[in-house]
């Protein structure tokens, strides 16, 4: 008989309970989070029955990440259990709602035990890599605007008049050719000077940053072995973020439930015999934003792409309708191209 383990996470502590076919629970513990958490908790489910065994981790891409991966590597099977398919069943489920850590961690056995066709955790691999490179590109990108923003603040306050100048995109050698030219009088503009170039350096800093995580992201790329790029308007960058939020491809049985979870299908708004379909906003948006960047390259250069953007204007579609309606078709090829590359590499 399979015993099913549910884990509720935390920062400190891990609580795993045990439970059999029947829901009957044969076993509870809670260890500490620390470099002894696994052999621990292998140990104790070995002493249960010593039969075959799944673990349940509620949220296993999060708190429970190390977790997981750490039972991977020991050779257990483990399957992410959603935490709200676990606080459901606690809730409407399982006879116990309240709500505590031994409770929780029973809710999440349940819920595994219930849900036979869970999502299995696997080993990390390139996918992993590229979530995390990606990941450092959006907090690399977001400072810098930061950083720019303050300095064109700093700099507004220099230059009385508007900046006419500055009223397009502001670049490193602009400001700093600003800096350079000022005369400035009174020991405030001086200070502002000195601080607007301490904002300077941070946006030089970052940018450097920013072209080492491109590079690495390629190199990354190039690894997985992925054919993304080979689609018209895919460079490294939205490969990077494909692969990397996406995960493992064959979690979506058609490409219509890829394009629900990335958010590129609209969502049905009809009511009284009239059919509607409004803009998604659902789904994972980091995703959905780099077939955008896929979608918008295309439009701009001659292309199939922009070939069907303007089919769908000709058909009385405006310009937002016929961006979204080739993200949709972009989605497809992504997908179809995902699970060639998956079927390719598993041969």
């Amino acid at each position: 008989m399979v015993t099913t383990i549910g884990i509720d996470p935390h920062k400190a502590t891990h609580t795993a309970v045990a439970v059999e076919g029947s829901e009957e629970v044969i076993g509870e513990l809670t260890v500490r989070a620390d470099r002894s958490q696994t052999p621990n908790l292998v140990g104790w489910a070995e002493g249960l029955n010593g039969g075959d065994r799944v673990w349940a981790i509620e949220s296993a891409g999060g708190l429970g990440y190390l977790l997981a991966q750490q039972l991977l590597a020991a050779g257990e099977r483990v399957v992410d259990v959603p935490a709200v398919l676990a606080a459901r069943v606690r809730v409407l489920g399982s006879g116990k709602s309240d709500k505590n850590d031994p409770n929780d961690a029973r809710s999440v056995a349940i819920a595994a035990l219930r849900q036979p066709a869970l999502t299995p955790v696997r080993r990390e691999d390139h996918q992993m890599v590229l979530r995390m490179l990606s990941k450092r590109h959006l907090e690399l990108t977001s400072l810098r605007t930061q950083a720019i923003c303050r300095l064109h603040a700093v700099l507004a306050t220099l230059r009385p008049g508007g900046m006419p100048s500055l009223r397009s995109r502001l670049s490193v050698k602009q400001a700093a050719r600003l800096l350079g030219g000022m005369r400035l009088v009174t020991p405030t503009e001086e200070q502002r000077k000195g601080i607007a170039r301490q904002h300077l350096a941070d946006v030089r800093r970052l940018d450097k940053e920013i072209a080492t995580n491109k590079q690495r992201i390629k190199a990354a790329v190039v690894a997985s072995g992925t054919t993304l790029v080979d689609i018209r308007g895919v460079g490294p960058i939205v490969a990077g973020f494909v692969i990397g939020y996406t995960g493992d491809i064959a979690r979506f049985e058609t490409a219509d439930r890829y394009a629900a979870y990335n958010g590129t299908a609209p969502i049905e708004v009809s009511s009284g015999g009239k059919i509607r379909h409004r803009l998604s906003l659902r789904g994972n948006r980091k995703i959905n934003h780099a077939i955008h960047m896929a979608a918008v390259a295309q439009i701009r250069h001659p292309s199939p792409g922009r070939t069907y953007y303007d089919k769908k204007q000709a058909e009385g579609k405006s310009k937002k309708e016929a961006l979204r309606a080739l993200k949709r078709r972009l989605s497809d090829t992504i997908y179809h191209q995902l699970v060639t590359d998956q079927q390719r590499a598993t041969k």
